[in-house]
């Protein structure tokens, strides 16, 4: 029998004063028989004054006696230590230990049929199972719960002889354990612990000559490998063992044994568990408060039971504890029940600390908590591992490195990527993270309460300067040309759970990086409204927290113009910029960088808004402010000469437009390089508006020359390389090979979804050049096809009203009618100009644009008369918006001449082709193709007059 003692034991006396004094003692611990004194035994016998003389004895230790052994912590005057003797052994059945009570409401799940297929099934046996899992998933009672089963049978033919249940978080509890076994099944030593773990662990091996005894061995909670270090079970055909634990480390299943992992209730077992624990106590909740309060604990058991009881004895509902759950001001210790339910012995909050100190000990020691503080704030489905092993995060975990008792006196050395990872390893092995390096982006994986926890623990100056340190990892992860989609996606992911964990952190002193970063990345992975959003929100919390004048709220507003624009809203974007230049100008200077930017970002998108002119002269005015200010070969001034001379060429000067981009292509190679990216897009303008302004055989050259480049200097998979494969089918197409440039974009359509992704703008632009020249290279029917699978996947990534899902829509029409169904081309550009009308207005170029498809298809369609009308109508407007000399109003009015003809009136074709003639040689030149193919039009309308003035009619196929 265990002794034990603490403080002064002896006869009592009267007070006198002491003539020895003890104080300060320490622990004292014995077991296996031994005997163990801190402090003060009493006088030697013999002495003199042996059993007289006064003690005082104060501040004594703990005494702990473990099987048979004494302990004293303090005073005793005279001892006595009985030795136990062997007892019988006990009759079979017999179990030693307590089975844990069956937690209430408990659950049948699938890990306990997977349990005991993996011990009843055929094929070899398993002998020794693992269960494990995070602390919290119920792997304790699934281990009870199959040894009650297996101990119901007990005595019979098919039953256990021997069940022994021990609490195994000690290696000194599992000899104590083993030692009792041994003590009650086979006359073990009871003075002596280890000896008799010993002779249980030899008794259990099979015998040749003695009956077999049928035995199941439960070591629950094993918290470190080494403890079961020469105390595993021995393998027989009648014993089995069942082992529960956090770790997974290698050295636990070896030999043969079977993991079986315990997860998380499934959504179902969680609302079955929460249904059953909550009946009957005086209040109705609905199943999808239950539900979701499932979600809002992440389907974890010791947090539904502790859940359950917190509700059962406050009596709210399942809504108000969610409400208490979301508040950012409490912690997981508010959420606890005064009395815990089953038997807990630990609140959620305190559920894994243990682990994470045992983690901090293992190699490289001290890393792993901060580690997790960084891993806390992250996106708990998937943390790419190149944020935990970038630089600011290493610079943090150097900082922040727990102190051990194995410490240096001297500062530690910088950690290491190495280092990072081991300790991510060291996380996975007490089960605290899942971590998957074979899914890099997505390899760290972690419960969110762990991460709660984890989070409650930290001071807020630690919380900000993990929360800082977390943001400048991610941006150090966030590649500059973002090419991976699924990096994207995890690294956007992360910027969400890091901005929900942290409220307005990141907006002080000033709206971090990242923030920032996301939006752009949501815009070029083609999620434009989303981008649009998120700079709404942004925008909105700067100007709390940094005041509308701030330099990052401005720039916030600026990005959310930008993206409300390319989610479709050009006159909208034009409006917000024309608004933040005069808030900048008056915030920062007319001079100022941000002011300058921001007119080049109004002038972009009052061109995109339908006025090219107005966009050219913006640019002209912008450049040269920009020439006085930064000087002729500023990148910037180099740019706005780019910009300049495309809103010429989109406002009808191609020519021009030519020529600004060969003098600047001059400068970009002179001042940045021939190989330098803006240089490469100077080129691809250059090529472009060669191709614009009627050599289409030079601009696949061009392209051909710039795409080699493309492929030298920034690699296969680049945007920009793709756009300039893109491009030269495009070209080729142009100049006559149709198929061709069909099987250029289908190809290139299987290397951009490989890059970008099914969804990506640049992917469904791709798309529409497969679908147009498959219809040009004859196969009408199968662009019609193209074109309408195309429509549904704008419309779904896009809307509805994006100018790229309104292409599609006129494409699809374009379509139907060379497919043979004029009238359906004719209904469906009325329907699209009527929507075109309400989302760009009645002038915007895309607009007169669906006015001429829909006057041409209403002549395709028999009403010649009707046509001819509409032309006249839209050249009016044309002219008003676009200009006399504009390619599109020149385009009406070669249609215009066309229809009097068709209509009967060749000699007013001829007159018209005529003029028209003398206007595109002047606008365009004289080997325009435009300018060649109406000089061949009035070639053949003249000879048309001709024949009718001989009285012959039909000398010119309609």
């Amino acid at each position: 029998m265990a002794r034990a003692n603490k403080g002064w034991r002896g006869p009592q006396q009267e007070e006198t004063p002491a003539v020895v004094t003890v104080t300060g003692t320490g622990d004292a611990v014995a077991s296996s028989g031994g005997t163990a004194v801190s402090g003060f035994r009493g006088l030697a016998v013999g002495t003199d004054q042996a059993g007289e003389a006064p003690v005082s004895v104060s501040s004594t230790g703990d005494a702990t006696a473990i099987g048979g052994g004494f302990a004293n912590a303090g005073y005793i005057g005279t001892l006595t230590v009985q030795a136990r003797e062997p007892q019988e052994p006990a009759l079979w059945p017999h179990q030693v230990g307590l089975i844990p009570p069956a937690a209430r409401s408990f659950q049948l799940r699938g890990e306990a049929d997977r349990l005991r297929m993996t011990v009843d099934g055929g094929g070899t046996a398993v002998l020794t199972q693992l269960l494990t899992g995070m602390g919290g998933v119920g792997k304790t009672q699934l281990a009870a719960d199959y040894a009650r089963t297996a101990w119901k049978d007990a005595g019979t033919s098919r039953g256990l002889d021997v069940l022994v249940w021990i609490a195994a978080h000690t290696r000194q509890a599992i000899v104590t354990g083993y030692g009792q076994a041994g003590v009650e099944l086979c006359r073990a030593d009871p003075n002596d612990a280890e000896q008799a773990a010993r002779s249980f662990l030899a008794w259990l091996a099979p015998k040749s000559a003695a009956k077999p005894c049928r035995w199941l061995i439960v070591l629950d909670d094993v918290s470190d490998p080494a403890d079961l270090r020469g105390l595993w079970p021995p393998d027989s055909l009648h014993g089995r063992t069942l082992v529960t634990t956090r770790r997974r480390d290698a050295a636990l299943a070896a030999d043969g044994r079977r993991t079986v992992e315990v997860g998380l209730f499934t959504e179902a077992e969680a609302l079955s568990y929460l249904t059953a624990s909550l009946t009957g106590h005086r209040r109705d909740h609905h199943a999808d408060q239950l539900s979701a309060l499932a979600g809002d604990l992440g389907h974890l058991p010791l947090a539904l039971a502790q859940a359950a009881a917190y509700i059962n004895d406050a009596g709210e509902s399942a809504a108000s504890y969610r409400q208490l759950l979301a508040n950012r001001t409490t912690t997981l210790a508010d959420t606890a029940p005064e009395a815990l339910p089953d038997d807990q012995a630990l609140p959620l909050n305190a559920a894994w600390s243990l682990s994470i100190d045992r983690a901090d000990t293992l190699r490289p020691a001290g890393l792993a908590r901060p580690t997790l503080q960084l891993i806390a704030l992250l996106e708990s489905s998937g943390v790419p591992q190149t944020v935990l092993t970038s630089e600011p995060a290493l610079a943090y975990l150097t900082a922040h490195r727990t102190r051990t008792g194995l410490d240096p006196a001297d500062a530690p050395a910088p950690v290491s990527a190495q280092d990072a990872a081991r300790a991510l390893r060291a996380l996975h092995r007490l089960s605290l993270i899942d971590h998957i390096p074979q899914t890099p982006h997505r390899a760290i994986r972690v419960h969110q309460l762990i991460q709660r926890a984890t989070r409650d623990a930290l001071t807020p100056r630690q919380h900000e300067q993990a929360t800082r340190a977390a943001a400048d990892a991610l941006i150090a992860a966030w590649p500059t040309t973002e090419r991976d989609t699924d990096l994207g996606q995890a690294l956007r992911t992360n910027t969400t759970a890091l901005t929900k964990s942290t409220g307005i952190t990141l907006y002080r002193p000033d709206v971090h990086t990242v923030l920032f970063r996301m939006g752009a990345s949501l815009g070029y992975f083609g999620q434009v409204t989303a981008a649009r959003d998120h700079y709404r929100q942004l925008s909105h919390i700067a100007r709390q927290e940094l005041g509308p004048d701030h330099p990052d709220t401005l720039a916030a507003r600026g990005s959310l113009a930008r993206w409300q624009g390319e989610s479709g809203d050009a006159l909208g974007a034009r409006d917000a910029f024309a608004e933040l230049l005069e808030h900048a100008v008056r915030v920062l200077g007319e001079g100022h960088r941000h002011v300058l930017a921001t007119r080049d970002n109004l002038a972009r998108w009052q061109g995109e808004a339908g006025d090219a002119s107005g966009a050219a002269t913006a640019f002209a005015e912008l450049l040269a402010d920009r020439v006085r200010i930064l000087g002729e070969d500023h990148r910037h001034v180099l740019a706005t000469r780019n910009s300049l001379a495309q809103w010429r060429g989109r406002a009808g000067d191609a020519s021009g437009a030519g020529i600004a981009f060969a003098e600047l292509l001059a400068d970009r190679v002179q001042t940045l390089g021939e190989d330098h990216p803006d240089t490469l897009v100077t080129r691809d303008n250059i090529a472009r508006w060669r191709g614009e302004t009627g050599d289409a055989s030079g601009a696949a050259s061009a392209f051909a020359e710039l795409l080699a480049d493309r492929v030298r200097v920034l690699g296969e998979d680049h945007p920009q390389t793709l756009t300039s494969r893109g491009n030269l089918a495009r070209w080729r197409g142009e100049a006559g090979d149709a198929v061709g440039a069909r099987d250029a974009f289908a190809a290139l359509l299987e290397q951009m979804v490989q890059v970008l992704g099914q969804d990506h703008p640049d992917t469904l632009v791709t798309r529409s050049n497969l679908a147009r020249w498959r219809g040009t290279a004859g196969d009408a029917s199968g662009a019609v096809t193209a074109f309408a699978e195309l429509l549904a996947d704008r419309v779904r990534v896009l809307g509805e009203d994006h100018p790229q899902t309104l292409a599609t829509r006129a494409n699809l029409a374009r379509w139907q009618g060379e497919a043979g169904d004029a009238a359906g081309a004719r209904d469906a550009f009325a329907e699209l100009q009527e929507h075109k009308t309400r989302v760009l207005g009645k002038d915007h170029p895309q607009t007169l644009v669906t006015r001429e498809d829909l006057a041409r298809w209403r002549g395709m369609a028999g009403d010649a008369s009707g046509a001819a009308t509409a032309f006249a109508e839209l050249l009016a407007d044309r002219v008003r918006v676009l200009g006399e000399d504009h390619l599109h109003s020149l385009v009406t009015r070669d249609n215009i001449a066309r229809c009097r003809g068709e209509l009967g009136d060749a000699s007013g074709a001829v007159t018209a082709f005529a003029e028209l003639l003398a206007d595109r040689v002047r606008v365009l030149g004289e080997d325009h193709p435009h300018t060649m193919a109406t000089r061949s039009k009035l070639a053949r309308w003249q000879r048309q007059v001709a024949a009718e003035q001989r009285g012959e009619q039909d000398a010119l196929p309609r």
